[in-house]
């Protein structure tokens, strides 16, 4: 049986709910929007591992063979505090759960925390052989502009795994470079080329070619700036290097942004533990979700 973690109204979550409804694969789904109607009940002896109460149904873990998690916080749907704290309490002891099961996860938190730290994600990145931006994490203003000056131009991001949209520094941002004294800010030298987002599942290389002229194509629709985005088969090398990359970082699932250079050589900007993949499966018919599911079920 595999269990699906998470909200069913999350695009990525929901399609590859879909994708088992339809491969007729026995599944439950274990909605983060009402946690307070779960209990998790794991045993450190013994052989059968425990049991997930869910809905009233008792579910002994052991028939879980494959979870695909997407392990948002728990939200406030309620307003009643005693179902609040037995909500956070099911999701700290479920995603505990996951760093310690046996069966297969798509993708333990553990494993999805080298995102948390973009610079540090960055070197295991180069690690791997892949060219990263020369990259500069600072708070004094007078380095931004030596580092501008340098490189021409330069864009900047946060830090951590909080989304943020990516920006090219102008002259409005110096304005405002004061600002940072007292919060640590990411600066990259702009890289031109051709983005490229490829999903590895598993052993298995799914690439979308993006064309836009956006600085960041995730947000182009905000500036008015179109994207087209088409099926691409990458090198196999760069293939095989995703591939060796993911599973470096200790993920089954991942979502890595390349962006291909004039001269011919891939830049990666960082790999994405828990991707949407629905955004591109969506545009361009990957099945990407289908991959999920053959992942999870070990085919």
């Amino acid at each position: 049986m595999i269990a699906f973690y998470g909200y069913p109204d999350d695009a990525p979550l929901a399609r590859a709910v879909d994708a088992a409804r339809a491969a007729e694969i026995e599944h439950v789904v274990i909605d983060q929007h009402r946690l307070d109607r779960h209990d998790l009940v794991t045993e450190v002896a013994g052989d059968s591992g425990g049991f997930l109460r869910t809905w009233g149904t008792r579910l002994p873990l052991s028939r879980i063979t494959a979870v695909y998690a997407r392990p948002l916080e728990p939200g406030a749907a309620s307003a009643d505090p005693a179902a609040r704290a037995r909500a956070v309490a099911f999701h700290r002891a479920f995603t505990d759960w996951l760093d310690s099961t046996a069966s297969r996860v798509v993708n333990r938190p553990r494993a999805m925390e080298s995102n948390a730290s973009k610079p540090y994600q960055a070197q295991l990145i180069a690690r791997a052989g892949f060219l990263v931006p020369d990259t500069l994490v600072t708070n004094v203003p007078d380095e931004v502009r030596e580092f501008r000056a340098r490189h021409g131009r330069i864009i900047y991001k946060s830090l951590s795994a909080v989304r943020s949209i990516v920006r090219e520094f102008g002259d409005e941002d110096e304005r405002r470079l004061e600002r940072i004294r007292v919060l640590p800010t990411q600066f990259q030298a702009y890289v031109p080329g051709r983005d490229v987002r490829v999903h590895t599942v598993g052993a298995r290389v799914f690439a979308t070619a993006v064309d836009c002229g956006a600085t960041d194509y995730r947000y182009a629709a905000r500036d008015g700036v179109p994207v087209e985005m088409r099926t691409y088969r990458p090198p196999d090398d760069v293939a095989e290097r995703c591939v060796r990359l993911s599973a470096a970082l200790g993920l089954l699932l991942a979502g890595i942004d390349l962006r291909l250079r004039p001269d011919g050589r891939w830049v990666c900007f960082e790999v994405n533990p828990m991707p949407a993949f629905s955004y591109f499966e969506s545009l361009t018919g990957l099945p990407i979700s289908e991959a999920i599911v053959r992942l999870l079920r070990g085919t």
